[in-house]
């Protein structure tokens, strides 16, 4: 029973520590691509944060300019803004992120379809 319990909770925390990393790479990028960054370091700006939607880009429009928002209330505890610039190359550099996982998820497959069945026999089908 011990065992069992001990593997969710691994699989549970290596879960969490996937999310933790893909948000943090997500906000890596938009540093890299100009958005600017925020603490939320006083009560006030905490609450605040806490009201955004969380993990996601939103936008408003200040003096006629459209202005893009990401909220970290987990992570960092900071409000992410930026330009239509800056979400434009952040999105450009998501797209390539994204290209350059699938490319390298379909060379891990064709690596592991290269093995040879020959001395096996037939694939292990049930």
């Amino acid at each position: 029973m011990k065992k069992a319990s001990i593997a969710v909770l691994t699989g549970i925390a290596l879960m969490l520590g996937a999310c933790v990393g893909a948000v943090q790479d997500k906000e890596n990028m938009m540093t890299a691509a100009g958005f600017n960054v925020r603490l939320a370091d006083t009560p006030d700006k905490i609450a605040a944060l806490k009201k955004l939607p969380p993990h996601k880009f939103f936008a408003q429009n200040k003096n006629n300019q459209v202005v893009y928002f990401y909220a970290d209330p987990t992570i960092c505890r900071c409000l992410y803004y930026g330009n239509q610039q800056a979400y434009q190359t952040y999105r450009q550099m998501a797209f390539q992120q994204n290209l350059a996982d699938q490319q390298q998820m379909t060379a891990e497959i064709n690596q592991q379809t290269a093995f040879d069945f020959g001395p096996w026999g037939d694939p292990f089908w049930y």
